[in-house]
């Protein structure tokens, strides 16, 4: 009597099951050409044939790791994007500088970066939130025709109503602000507060990438830039977003350390050039702005390097990983995350094979587990080759700074791992003048000294299953 019914049924769930791994079996496919790494595509594959039900839409959330160019990123084939790009270009031919043949780093910066070293810049590090922050609000304070503010994330606290405030006046005395956020990092922030900037005529805009169908359940991908330009002559980038644990008001992460630059001179145009690109994706907008080139005194040689997933190769990889090979002497990183990919490992183990005093600058305490955690499972990999990590005590590190020998240093937004690798986009300033390097040099010493160095017995000597933990995080790093 039931038999027909539990036939139809047995045959519906057969064909259902069947549709799955058919769906699956294309996502394999589509994992095999477009993720980069063989540990992702990998993982991808695995999983999509073993428990495609549980793949296929995490595949849709997490497994895309191209930004289509046609789309997005730099928009090369689009006429007044590549008019003010022709217009920055020339403006900045007369404050470039040649690069040497032997200087391989740099010219491997360049050719990634698609901009110019100039010389004719000021160069101010700021070191923590206090002191950032003071400088960015007397600039917006100055500011007399127009304001280009990108930050990860924006927070509606004490901070962020401060910033809020210092936008909304330089909006009222007539100064065009342009307001970019990442859909993501900024997601708790209310509607409440957009609305409250653009009633007093600011343009508001998220970048995401969810702009078509086929992608609204897309979270890869993420605009991990902090910037702030003023008027075409003031620029500012680092670590610091606009939230109140970023000036150390928050009790779990304690005291904020933490990096951040202001410029003036020939590289504000090449900052204000990222900003551009990203706004033109988020607004489909060419926003009115300035792009004579103001030389300055102090004449600082610099280079701005914007790295993303737009890129045709990994570009901030390959830049971590030449840094490797090209240091003779020192290479010191500092970043809140130490999750390198196979290619950076290598770099690293063979650099200090070499005798360069190759150390890594990363927090006691992580502020995302899984990061934290895939950390300790690379001690085994770097430490016994000479690869010196130390753990910050004083609070939590979250500063992007490396230094290549004297000769050369950066500061920017972008860390060392995956998502910074392949997956955000960053934007990275990187200066040959000495008094910059060695103003970062004593920078990175006193966070040294206020550091612990790590031991291989810091994970062997922990127990079983904090080292599964860490081996199983280690995994997940391709999407982290």
């Amino acid at each position: 009597m039931f038999f027909p019914h539990f036939a139809f049924n047995t045959w519906l769930g057969l064909a259902i099951l069947l549709a799955v791994y058919v769906v699956g079996i294309l996502h394999v496919l589509h994992a095999l050409m477009n993720v980069r790494t063989a540990q992702g595509t990998i993982a991808w594959v695995i999983s999509l044939l073993t428990v495609p039900f549980l793949a296929i839409p995490m595949y849709w959330l997490l497994g895309r790791t191209r930004f289509s160019r046609n789309v997005g990123g730099r928009r090369e084939n689009d006429d007044r994007l590549s008019k003010l790009a022709a217009a920055m270009h020339k403006s900045l031919r007369h404050c470039e500088v040649e690069i040497p043949e032997d200087d391989a780093f740099e010219k491997a910066a360049q050719f990634l970066g698609g901009l110019p070293f100039t010389e004719g810049n000021e160069l101010e590090l700021l070191i923590d939130g206090d002191v950032t922050f003071e400088r960015i609000f007397q600039t917006i304070r100055e500011s007399q025709n127009y304001l280009c503010i990108n930050f990860f994330i924006v927070k509606n606290d004490r901070l962020g109503t401060r910033f809020q405030e210092a936008l909304i006046e330089r909006a009222k005395a007539g100064v065009r602000v342009y307001f970019l956020f990442d859909e993501i990092g900024s997601h708790k922030l209310p509607r409440r507060y957009l609305k409250t900037l653009e009633a007093a005529g600011i343009e508001c805009h998220s970048f995401g990438v969810n702009r078509y169908w086929w992608s609204r359940l897309q979270v890869n991908f993420r605009n991990h830039r902090k910037i702030v330009v003023s008027d075409g002559t003031t620029a500012f980038i680092g670590g610091l977003n606009v939230g109140d644990e970023y000036l150390g008001r928050d009790q779990r992460y304690g005291e904020w350390r933490d990096t951040h630059l202001k410029m003036r001179g020939a590289v504000v145009q090449a900052v204000q050039m990222v900003f551009l690109e990203d706004w033109f994706w988020a607004a489909d907008k060419v926003p009115e702005m300035h792009w004579d080139t103001l030389k300055q005194s102090t004449n600082q040689v610099a280079a701005i390097i914007p790295t993303g997933p737009a890129d045709p190769a990994d570009s901030w990889q390959l830049l971590v990983a030449e840094a490797a090979n090209s240091a003779r002497k020192k290479l010191w990183i500092a970043s809140p995350y130490f999750v390198p990919d196979e290619g950076v490992l290598t770099a690293l183990q063979a650099a200090a094979i070499r005798g360069v005093d190759v150390r890594i600058l990363i927090p006691e305490r992580g502020d995302q587990l899984l990061a934290w955690l895939s950390a300790f499972s690379y001690y085994e990999q770097s430490i016994p080759f000479g690869v010196k990590l130390f753990c910050y005590q004083r609070g939590f590190l979250h500063e992007k700074v490396m230094l290549i020998d004297h000769r050369l240093a950066s500061v920017g937004t972008a860390n060392l791992d995956n998502r910074s690798f392949r997956l955000n986009f960053e934007i990275t300033a990187f200066s040959t003048d000495q008094k910059f390097v060695d103003e970062v040099e004593a920078m990175l010493a006193t966070d040294f000294s206020h550091s612990r160095e790590a031991t291989v017995d810091d994970f062997c000597g922990k127990s079983f299953l904090f080292r599964a933990a860490c081996r199983a995080a280690r995994l997940l790093a391709p999407i982290q």
